[in-house]
């Protein structure tokens, strides 16, 4: 793809390296050879963009496809998306016919939504996973409930298919946390055998990508890979995981956010800079506009330190963010016009700022940060 061309009259775009997607597929199917391994694209696939990353996952070979709600799970349909996709959120009860007509599976968690599914006629089987609460109390049956949920199913008969049962770990990312782990996984081994031995064939899932990268006795039928896919580590702990083959795993990040320069003047020692005036220039400088703020994804938390790239070096940003500009300090590099690209996420030459880095200094998670990009702003797959 010409990128050119396809960033021709936008101020600002977000690239998408599908060599870089394609290496981390690899990563993580040699440390999942033995079982299914799901891309979770929700909530726009982590900032990424989830119609273009599914169509690329789908041609790589993905088993699954995961998304957080039945509107993520039909627009995937329309794209043309045909692998198996399950519904991680809540789906309401009115959505339940048009999930099944479109061969969707949906996590069920709540006795309530059980009977909606039990009073509901529909045109197709149902295909649902059970979601369970193994300690971290968020979805999902607890442990007492075991029978119940047995026997509610029973009585569903036919007009479900009973796919899959998981769970969510809470501190799986944790290498240190092991024990709290380890007795998510035995309450829900537990669960697995009741499952088993009512006859139903399952899919088990319980890891995410901390799990999938610190945990292979619970990689289990399934995993399910979010933040990993993307290239971005679930915690500094994981970054030091190991493969089977005993190499170290290698994610590298997929997503580079650029802007434009829109504006560049002289300012005066002295004078103050952006809204509240919160800082003053200590010596005669140069500032370039950046058309993007906190609209964008651009944290308004990043005002005074977060730092972007124009031609290959850093530059500060100064004062306030705004809701759709960044003021900039370019004294120090020579040469800068307008028109001149500036990344705010990504390499240039041998600099480099990373999505880490800002939520770093953002005060707030890697998963935070990227989600929020803006899901207006043009993705380009390059």
């Amino acid at each position: 793809m010409n990128k050119n061309l396809e960033r021709k009259g936008l101020r600002t775009w977000i690239e998408i390296d599908t060599k870089a997607l394609t290496h981390n597929y690899s990563e993580l199917r040699s440390i999942t050879k033995s079982c299914k391994l799901m891309a979770v694209v929700k909530s726009n696939a982590y900032g990424h963009g989830f119609v273009g990353i599914s169509q690329a996952v789908e041609k790589f070979g993905i088993d699954w496809i995961g998304v957080d709600s039945i509107v993520e799970a039909l627009a995937l349909r329309e794209e043309g998306i045909t692998k198996p996709i399950l519904v991680l959120g809540y789906t309401l009860p009115e959505m339940l016919e048009r999930a099944a007509a479109q061969n969707i599976s949906l996590t069920v968690s709540t006795f309530e939504l059980l009977e909606m599914i039990k009073s509901t006629p529909f045109s197709h089987t149902l295909k649902i996973h059970i979601k369970v609460d193994t300690g971290m109390h968020r979805q999902g049956f607890q442990e007492f409930q075991i029978e119940e949920v047995m026997n509610v199913l029973a009585d569903l008969g036919a007009k479900v298919n009973v796919e899959g049962l998981f769970t969510h770990f809470a501190a799986a990312k944790d290498p240190n946390a092991r024990e709290d782990t380890r007795a998510q996984v035995a309450s829900f081994m537990k669960w697995a055998a009741a499952f088993d031995a009512a006859g139903f064939k399952a899919i088990k899932h319980a890891s995410a990508s901390g799990g999938t990268l610190i945990f292979p006795e619970a990689h289990l039928d399934m995993v399910r890979s979010g933040i990993a896919t993307y290239g971005l580590w679930p915690s500094a702990e994981a970054q030091k995981v190991e493969r089977i083959d005993g190499k170290k795993v290698e994610l590298h990040p997929i997503l580079s956010w650029r802007t434009l320069i829109s504006e560049v003047k002289k300012v005066p020692k002295g004078d103050r800079v952006g809204y509240d005036f919160t800082e003053t220039f200590e010596r005669d400088s140069t500032i370039a506009i950046v058309p993007i703020g906190y609209w964008h994804g651009y944290a308004r938390a990043l005002s005074s330190v977060g730092q972007v790239l124009v031609r290959g070096a850093r530059a500060r940003v100064l004062g306030r963010v705004s809701m759709d500009m960044l003021i900039i300090d370019v004294t120090d590099i020579p040469h800068v016009h307008v028109g001149d690209e500036v990344t705010l996420i990504g390499k240039d030459g041998h600099e480099e700022v990373t999505a880490q880095e800002l939520a770093d200094l953002s005060n707030t998670s890697l998963y935070e940060f990227v989600t929020r990009l803006n899901p207006l702003i043009k993705r380009i797959y390059l």
